[in-house]
Formats: C-alpha cells, structure tokens, sequence
C-alpha cells in the first residue's frame, strides 16, 4: 500500500507515523514544510519519497502536490494527525478521490459549534452553543443561556485561546480579548460544572478497535491558567469497569453519528449535576504525547497499531490494562530562566520504579508561560498497577519537586 502522510517532522513524534506505516509494510510518500536535508537518517531510510510544500494547511498547494505523486504512482491513502491537518488533507483527499476521513467529517471535528448541533440534532448530550461573528450575537446567547459562558476560536484544540465569562463585565472583555467585536468567528459555550475526562479511541471502519479512559487533575481550562498547580493527566487500566459503560457507548455513539471510519479519536466530556455532557471530539489523537503513556500502560504500540488499522485494516493485539499511567506537568514558579530544581533526587529514589521518562530543562533554560502546555516546562511520565496509587504517587510528585526560576 502506498500513503500520503502529512508533515512527518513536527512535532517530534509526527516521525513516530512515518516509523509505524514502514514498520507495516506501507510505503510512505511524506509532505512536509521542512527540505528533505532536514529529515533525520531514520526518517529518510523510512520514506520511499519525499515532497516539500511551503505550508501543508495550504490546500492548493498540498493538491498541486498530492496530484503530482498521483501521476507517478498510485496513492491508496492520505492521511494526517495534527488537528490543523485534519480538514485541508480532507479538501484533497475528495478533489483526488483518495478513500478516508470525509470533508463532512473533518468539517464537524473541527468546527465546534457545527460539531455541537450536529450531535445535538441526533439527541446526544451537549452544553448549549453557537457560533458567533460579533458582540451582539455574544450578548443575545449570554442573556439567553446566563454564566458562566466559554468562549473560544471555532476551531480550537484544547484550551488554546479559550476564555470564561462569569458576568456581564467578565463578557465584555472577553470580547475584546478574542475580537469577536471585530467580526472574529468564536465558539460560544454554556459553562458545564463537573469533572473533565476524555475517551481515546482507534477505529476501522466505524468499530472501536482500541478504547482508553483519561481523566484531568484539574480541569484543562483552570490548569492552563494557574501558576502553583501542578497539572496531572491520568489514564486509567479500568476502562472494561460498569462506571465507564455511559462514556464508551457515548462515545461510540459520536463515533457513528459523525461518520468517523479508520481513524484515531480524541474526546472530551464532563460528567457533573447535569450527568455525562459530550464536549468535543477530534479525529485525531490525543495531544502532549499521551500514546506514548498508552502504549506503555497496556504493552502495545499505538503507532503501530494505527497503522496496521490504515494499511490492513485490522489488528489482532488487544490492550493489556497492566498499568495506569499519567503524567504531571511541573511548572517554574516564575517566568525567567530555570535556576534548579529541588525534590527531583528524593522522588527518583521513592518512585523510580515507576517513572517512564522527565524531561527537566538544564538552568539557564527560558521559561515558558503556563499556558503553553504540560510538557512547556518541566515534566515527569509514570505507570503503576493501581490507578488510585498512581493520583497519590503524582499528588506527593506536586507537593514535593519545585522548579526555580529567576
């Protein structure tokens, strides 16, 4: 089989698709920003060809390249990871005829107002939405829905740009912050209180074929915006558990809803007073590298098993459920430039065992602003058999390690 992948570069785990799809057996035409004498030996040894495009969310550009490959050798598939990818590899894979994700599809994952009815429509549970393209329209849905309210570019990923009003005074500069006064296309979203999670899935043809369940410590939105919170991302090894039943056949039920084929997929829900509330579906994976904390839970490579899903379209390896895992991200207690670090040697000697992998940033390093993500700055990435074991072991991470900045 031959595969289109978009951009095998960046970020650094994009290499990890290339890697897989050879590893299957599929050979890999790669298009990416970056020239050919950038890609590292592995990268090149993997690729049976490679084409450069100045940006591959440039969809004239990414056509022109994708029919020029075509007119050399047939092309069975395209396929992209990264959210900004999904809809412009979509737009092409249609123009040439290439099967795959859907320009509906990809449309409706990437849109989340149209995301949001369209599910609404099939009576999936939703916090109320629209989409709004001035002030005035904010303000009518505020008066209609009350606060607190989510605001945020229609097609976001994750926390990225995303605000809360709490009042009217709150709205109004909110406004001005995502310039949607200035005709800005924002998301607009009744604020659903509970507990934040999401449901991680790899599919063929519509049917889960791998399912996994991750739960946020805090909520994304109030850890991107707290300095002293040390944010935690837990997977747990008790998905087949009755307490989970609700979210994977909520999820299922996207699944088919949206029309999702062969395809990973990245969900967000809530679960509060108002029961289990779907938030927002990607299809795509999970970002901050967490397959690399599935795979290591559960003994598979996920990379691999995508592949083997795009190339043969099916997999006979199962998740073990060994380990949960979970990371923690460990932020400067300033802006600056990183000192040093205390606590790192006593938890080592305490929960070595069950640490994965850290990445602390030599002194002298620049920080990055906590909204920059979980792994912007300092982290660490554990597993351990016993999933309450592991909260308390990266509760005791938090307390213990701090990072100085100067």
């Amino acid at each position: 089989m031959h595969v289109l992948f978009v951009e095998p570069a960046f970020p650094r785990n994009q290499r990890d698709f290339v890697r897989a799809l050879h590893a299957v057996g599929a050979r890999v035409t790669a298009i990416g920003e970056s020239p050919a004498s950038a890609l590292d030996e592995d990268l090149r040894r993997w690729l049976h060809a490679y084409e450069q495009v100045p940006s591959v969310t440039h969809e004239e550009a990414l056509l022109r390249t994708v029919r020029a490959v075509q007119d050399r050798e047939w092309v069975d598939r395209l396929e992209a990871t990264v959210e900004a990818h999904i809809l412009p590899a979509a737009h092409v894979r249609e123009a040439c005829s290439i099967p795959g994700t859907s320009v509906r599809t990809a449309f409706l994952c990437r849109d989340k107002p149209a995301m949001k009815q369209a599910l609404r429509d099939a009576d999936v549970p939703c916090a109320r939405s629209t989409g709004a393209t001035s002030a005035d329209e904010v303000r009518a849905f505020a008066a209609d829905v009350g606060y607190p309210l989510i605001l945020k570019p229609r097609d976001s990923a994750g926390a990225s740009g995303t605000y809360r009003a709490e009042d009217a005074e709150q709205l109004e500069r909110v406004i001005a912050e995502t310039h949607v006064d200035h005709g800005a296309p924002v998301a607009v979203e009744e604020f659903v209180e509970g507990h934040e999670a999401f449901y991680d899935t790899l599919s063929a043809d519509g049917e889960v074929v791998h399912e996994f369940v991750s739960h946020y410590y805090p909520g994304v939105l109030e850890a991107m915006r707290t300095r002293w919170i040390s944010p935690q991302i837990l997977t747990t090894n008790r998905v087949d558990a009755p307490a989970y039943e609700e979210v994977r056949a909520l999820g299922k039920r996207v699944i088919d809803e949206l029309g999702i084929g062969t395809s990973a997929t990245h969900m967000e829900w809530f679960f509060g007073e108002k029961g289990l509330k779907f938030s927002e579906i990607g299809c795509r994976p999970p970002g901050v590298r967490v397959w690399d904390i599935y795979g290591a839970a559960n003994d598979l490579d996920l990379y691999v098993e995508w592949a083997r899903l795009v190339v043969h379209g099916r997999t006979d390896a199962r998740a073990s459920r060994r380990f949960a895992g979970g990371m923690i991200a460990l932020r400067p207690d300033r802006d600056g430039r990183i000192v040093g670090y205390e606590g790192v040697d006593e938890v080592r000697r305490e929960f070595g065992e069950w640490i994965l992998d850290a990445h602390f940033p030599a002194p002298g390093t620049p920080t990055q602003p906590v909204e920059a993500g979980y792994m912007a700055n300092a982290w660490m990435r554990l597993r351990h058999p016993d999933y309450d074991e592991l909260r308390s072991i990266l509760d005791r991470i938090g307390e213990r390690v701090q990072v100085r900045a100067s």
